[in-house]
């Protein structure tokens, strides 16, 4: 499923945000297992997709997963696991 979505440098993904929030969660779910305290973000900069896993409860310490993602072949590029 292609996207719309265009940015400032004109650059059109291949994969739609779910598509990349899909490849993110099923990663995240390997390493983390339980999801459910964490709230997502999503956005596309210049370098991919950014996922960021951060805590609802602001009183946590630490953080979930953060990912950077190809938009065109959905390769995550790099990811960070926070404790």
């Amino acid at each position: 499923m292609a996207t719309t979505v265009g940015t400032a440098d004109g650059i059109r993904p291949h994969l739609a945000s779910d598509q990349v929030l899909r490849i993110a969660r099923l990663d995240a779910e390997h390493a983390y297992r339980d999801l459910t305290p964490y709230r997502i973000s999503i956005a596309l900069e210049r370098d991919g997709w950014h996922v960021d896993y951060q805590f609802k409860d602001s009183g946590m310490n630490g953080g979930g997963p953060r990912y950077v993602i190809d938009p065109f072949t959905g390769a995550i590029l790099s990811k960070i696991y926070e404790q």
